[in-house]
């Protein structure tokens, strides 16, 4: 399966990172099918430079974009906003079996 997301690069400290398309199984910084744009998160706004055709094309041919990817993208206009699941775990599962263990006494 292929994800898009982004590949890190820069010095230590002084993060910029590319946007990349990868094997979702491989390691951050391996090597890439292609690269559509680039990320600095420290210029005063963010730079983003994405090239949207292949953007489009590699998501029409089911790519799956990494949540950082998906806000970007989302700013850039290519997709519409998307809902995501958390990365946070949920605390309220605990809570209903700690519930149910209570009145079980």
């Amino acid at each position: 399966m292929l994800k898009i997301r982004l590949k890190r690069t820069g010095r230590k400290g002084q993060p910029h990172y590319r946007i990349v398309i990868a094997e979702a199984n491989r390691s951050r910084n391996s090597k890439s099918v292609e690269e559509i744009g680039y990320y600095n998160p420290r210029t005063q706004p963010s730079t983003v430079e994405i090239d949207q055709e292949a953007a489009r094309k590699w998501l029409r041919n089911g790519a799956q974009p990494t949540n950082t990817v998906a806000q970007l993208f989302v700013k850039a206009g290519i997709i519409k906003d998307i809902k995501r699941g958390s990365t946070k775990p949920s605390l309220k599962p605990k809570k209903k079996a700690a519930k149910e263990e209570s009145e079980s006494k």
